[in-house]
């Protein structure tokens, strides 16, 4: 059994559906706080308005190891995004919002599929512009036999009083920690004040959820896995960001360091992150993660194909 069953038994997670869709009124469910009214279908920031959006439902196998297992993850991909990074690799789905519109019975009945399909988890991959609708569609799911952990993949932008209503829902945090300086974040992901937001929800996510657990078979049951790309002439601000997190998050803290950063999107025509990491830079975030003493997690390579010089 997983929590947000006892929240279902005990009407809390009703009263989450109803303040999270109360917030969709003048939208404040990210730190852009636009204030549109999403029910009569006003778009904001995240290009989103009343009825969710995605762009897929499927068994996904190329998450973190304890995520993905042997099974794969139920992963949903959510249309629309709250940041508008100009090197996203999914900016077809997060900026142009390609997506198939649907009601929240809809997608408890995806998400019921997953289960069905075997999935380890529910993945729920940028989905903090959703928050509402997502919960809607789990109150409608629980009673149909829903009993997956749930997985919020997000970007780590996220208000605080949106964060708690997620407490004791989801099981799994994968957020991102994309940047140290709020200049950087404003350039390349039009996310204002992105710094102090991001680390006050990684530790919020942190206090709901403990560092990462796995059951006998190495698969994730609770917990934090903090995501780090690393960015072209140390934009990420690698060497900040992960001796922050070994002495606030702690040592034992999971990261999954990325070195996977391409041009894609309007990255190929801005001058300094047009071109794919050298191996120099990854090697230089690769030091800061182990002076750090972060010793728990995955370090992706950087290959002599996609590495420069």
């Amino acid at each position: 059994m997983q929590p947000y069953h006892a929240l279902y038994q005990s009407g809390e997670l009703l009263q989450r559906v109803k303040e999270g869709y109360r917030r969709l009124a003048a939208c404040d469910l990210c730190p852009h706080r636009c204030g549109v009214n999403r029910i009569r279908g006003e778009q904001g920031r995240c290009r989103s308005g009343f009825k969710p959006r995605i762009a897929s439902a499927n068994l996904h196998r190329g998450e973190e190891p304890p995520i993905s297992g042997s099974k794969g993850s139920g992963t949903i991909f959510f249309s629309g995004c709250t940041l508008s990074c100009v090197f996203c690799q999914n900016f077809p789905i997060s900026q142009q919002n390609t997506g198939e519109t649907m009601s929240t019975w809809e997608l408890a009945r995806r998400i019921l599929q997953l289960q069905k399909r075997g999935a380890h988890n529910l993945n729920l991959v940028t989905p903090s512009h959703w928050l509402p609708q997502f919960l809607a569609a789990l109150w409608l799911a629980i009673p149909q036999g829903f009993k997956l952990p749930v997985v919020w993949n997000s970007s780590g932008y996220e208000t605080m009083d949106a964060l708690q209503l997620l407490d004791g829902v989801v099981s799994l945090y994968l957020p991102d920690m994309k940047y140290s300086d709020d200049l950087q974040a404003k350039e390349l992901s039009d996310a204002p004040g992105y710094t102090a937001i991001n680390r006050l929800a990684v530790q919020e996510m942190l206090r709901q959820v403990g560092p990462l657990q796995t059951d006998d078979h190495g698969i994730a049951t609770r917990g934090l896995i903090v995501r780090h790309l690393v960015l072209p002439q140390g934009r990420a601000g690698s060497a900040v960001t992960l001796p922050w997190i070994a002495k606030h998050l702690g040592q034992e803290t999971h990261i999954a360091l990325m070195s996977q950063y391409f041009p894609a999107h309007r990255a190929a025509a801005m001058c300094g992150i047009d071109r794919g990491l050298t191996h120099q830079e990854y090697d230089a975030a690769v030091s800061a993660l182990e002076d750090a003493g972060l010793e728990n997690g995955w370090v992706q390579e950087l290959d002599e194909e996609r590495g420069s010089v």
